[in-house]
């Protein structure tokens, strides 16, 4: 008897399988073929161990979730820190990690993630979606229509055994090169420490960050300062509140050790972007930032822009005042979620940005939470071409190159230094000043 055709691509296999980490993809269930009831489901998948769902409609989307804890008709809540749900459109893959506490319900009937959404429900060819609130059952936001456009049609659903393969096949040629040594952190800390701006007139780089609400602005600005204090601080407001945390304009001189030597760059942090009108950084405020008015602690107005007093504004700041970088901060589980009116401010504030010529960049932070690999150990994160995948579409998305976009990790729950996080960190900020040395350049020529 002929094998049962999988309806996944090759490319489409690959971006799970790089998702999943070194993992073969095995067919066990195909809902055309051995029907869309429950029993047909636990009948060919009930005790194999980890096992990818991957479901089709109508609409182009296929999309589906992960568990590593096999289905049993235990008629138990299950605890799976592992479970995950995925969408591919268009080429571009997302996921959304499933709260670990009720990742499944296990039962006799079909699966299930999340306590909330429900595939082949009612062994009929649907997937429903309980109304109940996400927050108890997902850490991301869950929007179904970003997830399957809404369509409830499944065309298929197929189940895969996941196997997993030999680690020493991952270990491909990285993408980029980079040194993990003790020796290259503090040849990087003395290179940061040394640093020269090419203008006299400038003592310190300032380096503007501005991002969606939770990407992790002000904990890079805090993991910075952790480095370089030799022990992890909390001296920016951080957190994963709904709306900005930072409400005013900040800039953060980091200061270096037991010393308190000031440090040739400050970063200055800004109210967070939000998609609805009227909510969040006022894009009119980027001009006044950019240029250099708006002062220290300067509480936002999402409302209103600001406005300078007359004898400010007739005044031009000086070099020193304004910005001489910017840096766009993207959490890198987000990025296929973000919405049309998030990307169409992103491209406002890059419109502001160039038209002054200041340098961009892109940090990409949450790199852990996004691939498997990376999250088992840092050092994998320029050979996974998960991460790489998503490097391209930031660049797509922001119109930055490819070039210019650094995944990072901030310290968030851990309470001593590590030093890949550190290497990743500092590379980023060597990066940084590296670009303001070019807009002097530029203007040291004009």
């Amino acid at each position: 008897m002929a094998p049962i055709a999988s309806d996944l691509t090759k490319e489409q296999r690959k971006q799970l399988c790089d998702l999943l980490g070194n993992v073969e993809l095995t067919l066990l269930y195909k809902a055309s073929v051995h029907g869309y009831h429950a029993f047909a489901f636990h009948q060919r998948c009930d005790r194999q161990g980890p096992t990818l769902l991957v479901a089709y409609n109508r609409s182009g989307y296929i999309f589906g979730g992960y568990t590593s804890v096999d289905y049993a008709q235990s008629g138990r809540q299950i605890t799976d820190e592992e479970a995950f749900l995925f969408s591919i459109r268009y080429g571009s893959l997302f996921r959304i990690q499933v709260n670990a506490y009720n990742a499944r319900y296990d039962d006799a009937g079909g699966p299930s993630f999340g306590q909330k959404l429900y595939f082949c429900h009612n062994s009929q060819p649907v997937v429903y979606c309980k109304s109940k609130s996400e927050h108890v059952y997902f850490d991301q936001p869950f929007n179904t229509l970003k997830l399957y456009g809404n369509d409830t049609e499944l065309t298929e659903c197929e189940v895969y055994k996941v196997n997993q393969t030999l680690q020493v096949s991952f270990k491909e040629k990285p993408w980029r090169n980079i040194l993990w040594t003790s020796k290259r952190r503090e040849e990087l800390i003395g290179l940061i420490r040394n640093h020269k701006p090419l203008m006299p007139s400038v003592s310190r780089v300032r380096i503007l960050m501005i991002g969606p609400v939770g990407a992790g602005k002000s904990s890079f600005f805090n993991s910075i300062n952790s480095i370089f204090m030799g022990h992890v601080t909390s001296k920016a407001m951080s957190g994963s509140a709904g709306t900005s945390l930072t409400t005013q304009f900040r800039t953060y001189p980091v200061k270096d050790g037991c010393e308190r030597k000031p440090l040739p760059f400050v970063l200055c942090d800004t109210m967070g972007l939000e998609e609805q009108p009227g909510a969040g950084l006022d894009i009119d405020d980027i001009s006044s930032i950019l240029q250099g008015h708006i002062p220290d602690r300067y509480k936002f107005n999402p409302k209103a822009p600001f406005q300078p007093d007359e004898q400010k504004a007739s005044r031009p700041a000086s070099l020193q005042e304004k910005i001489h970088c910017v840096v766009y901060v993207i959490d890198a589980t987000k990025i296929s979620l973000m919405s049309d009116q998030l990307e169409e401010k992103l491209s406002s504030v890059r419109s502001k940005v160039n038209s002054v010529a200041i340098p961009q960049m892109v940090l990409m932070t949450k790199v852990d939470e996004t691939c498997p690999h990376v999250q088992k150990d840092l050092e994998n994160i320029y050979a996974s071409s998960y991460i790489k995948m998503k490097v391209q579409e930031v660049s797509s998305r922001l119109g930055v190159p490819v070039s210019c976009v650094l995944p990072v990790k901030n310290y968030s729950q851990e309470l001593e230094l590590e030093l890949k996080c550190d290497i990743l960190l500092l590379n980023a900020i060597q990066q940084m000043l590296r670009f303001a040395n070019d807009y002097f350049d530029d203007i040291d020529t004009i």
